[in-house]
């Protein structure tokens, strides 16, 4: 998750530091999360990833297979479709 939270904001084209001032944080605590240093608080994580344009929400564990396939789908919907 770290991983995506930090493409997702090079994506925007935004810096750490733009990061922690959309969500109120140090620039200094947005690069310890991204760097696996700083766990961060659920309700802080839950800040992020919403001003990202995300949310967290809870899914039954039966269906983590298939939320991750539509994930994958929405990301690389090219993957999904079959040469005619």
């Amino acid at each position: 998750m770290r991983e995506e939270l930090r493409a997702e904001r090079q994506r925007r084209a935004w810096s750490q530091a733009e990061l922690g001032r959309r969500v109120g944080l140090p620039q200094m605590h947005i690069s310890g999360i991204e760097g696996g240093k700083i766990v961060p608080r659920f309700d802080t994580l839950l800040d992020l990833v919403r001003v990202l344009g995300y949310d967290l929400p809870m899914v039954p564990r039966s269906l983590v297979p298939v939320v991750q396939a539509l994930i994958r789908d929405h990301r690389h919907p090219e993957a999904g479709q079959s040469a005619d």
